[in-house]
């Protein structure tokens, strides 16, 4: 593990991206007082080409580039990263107000890991079940998923060898690992998650489809396999 210096940030918020311009600079500027507060913002890039990197640059401490892949990316951000918390957060996600606080409360927690509760954006009365029934479900199981803002001590994150090189579910996964070591601490305040892919793609099929993907891996069936059935609906609702 890597030596942290008397002036080393508490924790990096590191997040993966791939094509996000439309949005990123939203999300960056939501995080700016955290950076003010000490802490340490990374952005890691998957070969974005419709300039991603530049519009995220002022924003952040560190812009990385790595090869494409989400579990590659947050892999790469934690190697880099100089916190001994690292919170990995989706590029559609943003914090609570006070998810700093709660945050900053980790070390005094006798806390390992943890994830916020989840919100949709948008006002659909469904949008606001889907989330309770989600943030229920990890609550029985322990099992997070990458929109609930997954943290983790460092040391704990490289003791475990970081996310498996997975196309799919390598939060889902990594959770599992996690589960070994304790239960995950659950920050009632929640993360606002975009619903804009449920909106496109249908509410009632996009909760079918996650629902299947979690059932077959669960079931043991390949990654890969799975990664290519979201990959078609993904082009479905281009």
């Amino acid at each position: 593990m890597s030596e942290l210096s008397p002036s080393s940030p508490f924790l990096s918020v590191i997040i993966p991206v791939w094509n996000e311009a439309a949005g990123i600079v939203d999300t960056l500027q939501s995080l700016q007082s955290l950076r003010q507060a000490g802490h340490e913002l990374i952005i890691v890039d998957g070969g974005s080409d419709d300039g991603t990197v530049g519009l995220a640059r002022p924003y952040c401490d560190q812009v990385l580039v790595s090869s494409p892949g989400r579990a590659l990316q947050m892999n790469e951000g934690a190697r880099r990263a100089l916190g001994d918390w690292l919170l990995f957060l989706h590029a559609d996600t943003q914090l609570p107000p006070d998810g700093l606080a709660h945050l900053e409360g980790l070390p005094g927690a006798d806390c390992a890991w943890g994830r916020f509760d989840v919100r949709l954006s948008g006002d659909r009365w469904l949008f606001r079940v889907i989330a309770r029934f989600m943030n229920l479900r990890s609550r029985l199981t322990g099992i997070c998923t990458g929109d609930q803002g997954i943290f983790v001590r460092r040391d704990v994150f490289e003791a475990l060898g970081g996310y498996r090189p997975l196309p799919l579910m390598e939060d889902v996964e990594l959770s599992r690992r996690l589960c070994l070591v304790s239960r995950p601490r659950c920050i009632p305040s929640p993360v606002t998650t975009d619903s804009r892919r449920w909106e496109k793609g249908g509410v009632w099929r996009t909760m079918l489809l996650m629902w299947q993907l979690r059932w077959r891996f669960w079931r043991g069936e390949s990654p890969e396999a799975l990664a290519s059935l979201w990959r078609r609906d993904v082009r479905r609702v281009e």
